[in-house]
């Protein structure tokens, strides 16, 4: 993989840049603890059991308000492997898909031990947290595909006929890395898909979010980061049915209030493409953090994968600062959520003054170890 520009950063930049950090992540989190607890609802059985309205607030899950699922889980894990690949890079050593692949699989670990291994000195901070540890619905997919060490490529990805969210649910941080060409982020993005997903809409789809985020963090339009997406997808072999959902979500955000029924017409989410396409739907309709979450729950398909994808993108756009408070105060991981992605601002602005080749911050290679 080619080494990625480095961005100049000043202090409003790196202000800036922080917020939409913590707005991704963040709002990513809130969105799948929405839906988390109605996602095997239908919109009829939804509003029988919360009104007219459908969800307005957090239902609860697994014992508490607030709750999220592996998505929330794995996306923290995509982020720590992106630091380490940063930091690895005073080694000489340059793989980035191996670094996020190595940290998915220490999230692998969180879904068969009781609680951290102190033992294992590669773990970082993030694997010591204990409320990781906690199993929360995660896809047999991606059980299976880290569950085994050696790499899938693009040749020859792991489970060739997975079709569901799986990888994309945790590609949101693939469109932080704001400094790189948007080229790179999407290959990267498919790149770390193919551990999990061989079907091409199910590792495609994530390529095409991490673009769509990447120009939304950039300060650009989700229908600008749509077109650069469509651009790399189109020469890709199995493209269409990504390309053709994108098409249909920005068709289909028309003047007026949106109705479910245009987001039946998206496939509601039950393949990674139509996931992506009712995501992309409902941030360009929504009004707000709010309407463009609960937009995304409210429906037949899967609510918590729809409005993760959605959470992350507005607030990306957006900052942490337009997130609905309430919905924040009570939301699972939130003191990790914000430590992880402080660390992820600072690495991506001011790594060269943590570590190199002539500088070493004991401090932050514990925390994110290069071995």
């Amino acid at each position: 993989m080619s080494t990625p520009s480095r961005a100049v950063w000043g202090r409003t930049e790196q202000q800036d840049f922080r917020s939409r950090v913590r707005g991704c992540l963040l709002g990513g989190a809130i969105g799948d603890a929405l839906g988390f607890g109605v996602g095997a609802l239908t919109l009829a059985e939804i509003r029988s059991a919360h009104g007219a309205d459908g969800v307005v607030d957090y239902v609860p899950a697994y014992g508490r308000r607030g709750a999220v699922s592996a998505s929330t889980q794995l996306t923290l894990f995509t982020v720590d492997g992106l630091i380490r690949a940063q930091v690895r890079r005073d080694t000489g050593a340059w793989h980035p898909p191996t670094d996020v692949y190595r940290a998915h699989r220490r999230w692998a670990a969180t879904q068969r031990d009781w609680g951290p291994d102190l033992r294992r000195k590669d773990n970082g901070w993030l694997a010591q947290e204990e409320w990781l540890y906690a199993r929360r619905d995660p896809v047999i997919s991606v059980l299976t595909g880290l569950g085994d060490p050696p790499m899938g490529t693009l040749d020859t990805p792991k489970n060739p006929i997975a079709r569901d969210s799986g990888a994309l649910v945790r590609s949101a941080p693939f469109g932080l890395l704001v400094g790189w060409e948007p080229q790179l982020v999407f290959q990267l993005a498919i790149e770390c898909a193919v551990q999990t997903h061989g079907a091409p809409g199910a590792y495609l789809a994530p390529g095409a979010f991490a673009v769509i985020l990447h120009a939304v963090a950039r300060g650009e339009s989700i229908e600008t980061g749509v077109g650069r997406a469509a651009a790399l997808l189109g020469p890709r072999p199995g493209h269409e049915p990504v390309t053709d959902c994108l098409e249909l979500a920005l068709g289909t955000v028309r003047p007026g209030a949106p109705v479910p029924e245009r987001l039946a017409a998206l496939g509601e989410g039950r393949t990674a493409e139509s996931a992506l396409a009712v995501a992309v739907h409902c941030a360009l309709a929504a009004e707000d953090v709010r309407h463009g979450l609960r937009l995304a729950v409210n429906h037949d398909g899967p609510s918590a994968v729809t409005a993760t994808l959605c959470g992350a993108l507005l607030g990306a756009m957006h900052g942490e600062t337009a997130l609905p408070p309430a919905w924040l105060a009570e939301v699972e991981g939130r003191p990790t959520l914000l430590e992880i992605a402080d660390d992820f601002a600072m690495e991506m602005t001011q790594g060269p003054a943590l570590h190199s080749r002539v500088v070493s911050t004991s401090g932050w290679l514990a925390r994110y170890p290069r071995d």
